[in-house]
């Protein structure tokens, strides 16, 4: 355990600066975001108000308040933390591929290390997992400082009197997405997570395994897996209540899972040589 926490540690510090960056990108920009648009807002209101000869209240009541979802819809706000998701993603392979290619075959040395292959296979997923999850959790954070500094930019009678943290996140579909609204609803995006991202490590070790004929291989088992997911599902779509096809779609994730983590580590045992 001690080991695979060391190897979980040192494959967080090899990716710390550019994930620290990509934080703080993520901040920068959202910053950003919420005060170009609370000042086009307040520009095009106050175009309005003169125009038509209007008080606040009468514009407020014309012409509705201000809602968030003008800064969640904004590119620079969504755009920033969709990065960051597809950094990761690259990531998964960036994290086998550079220490295949990289100086000395890196990977070699941590298959020889004295410990079982599955503790660095396990490693890498967990640095990556805990990744998705603090990118997440950042974003959750720094939401209520948004909110504040679009407080302090709006007059208070534009306001919705409305706005919650729940509001801002369903106010975007890329927000509505990445945090769930229940814990049920979190734990089955962790475990979707972890099967996307066990799968293509499999693909990975394919590839590294047979070469040519590994990346064949490894999308024959994309196309098995996702048949596996969907056909069940959809053909028995009209003889199925909702619950009973929740249950059956966790059952079979929860078995994709099982089988890719057991023909990765026949993978990398067996096929993998250093």
């Amino acid at each position: 355990m001690i080991r695979y926490l060391k190897l979980v540690n040192f494959e967080l510090n090899r990716f710390k600066k550019i994930y620290f960056t990509l934080l703080v990108l993520t901040l920068l920009s959202q910053s950003a975001a919420v005060l170009f648009q609370t000042r086009s807002y307040l520009k095009r209101t106050f175009e309005i108000m003169k125009l038509e000869n209007l008080t606040e209240k009468a514009y407020v009541l014309e012409y509705g308040g201000f809602y968030f979802s003008y800064i969640t819809d904004f590119l620079l706000f969504i755009g920033p933390f969709a990065l960051s998701l597809v950094a990761l993603i690259f990531y998964i392979f960036l994290i086998w591929y550079r220490d295949w290619f990289g100086k000395n075959t890196f990977v070699y040395r941590l298959l020889m290390l004295p410990t079982s292959r599955m503790s660095v296979y396990l490693s890498k997923a967990t640095a990556i997992f805990l990744m998705v999850l603090g990118l997440v959790a950042f974003q959750l954070m720094i939401l209520p400082l948004e909110y504040k500094l679009c407080e302090w930019m709006i007059p208070e009678t534009f306001l919705n009197s409305s706005i919650t943290i729940n509001s801002i996140i369903n106010s975007s579909d890329l927000l509505r997405i990445i945090i769930p609204e229940s814990f049920s609803l979190f734990l089955i995006y962790c475990g979707m997570v972890l099967m996307i991202m066990f799968i293509l490590f499999a693909i990975i070790l394919f590839e590294r395994s047979y070469r040519v004929k590994g990346i064949v291989m490894g999308v024959l088992y994309i196309v098995a897996a996702s048949t596996m997911i969907v056909g069940p599902v959809y053909f028995g779509g009209d003889y199925l209540y909702l619950e009973e096809k929740f249950g059956l779609l966790l059952i079979l994730c929860i078995c994709i899972t099982g089988l890719t983590l057991w023909v990765s580590r026949w993978l990398l045992i067996k096929k993998i040589t250093v």
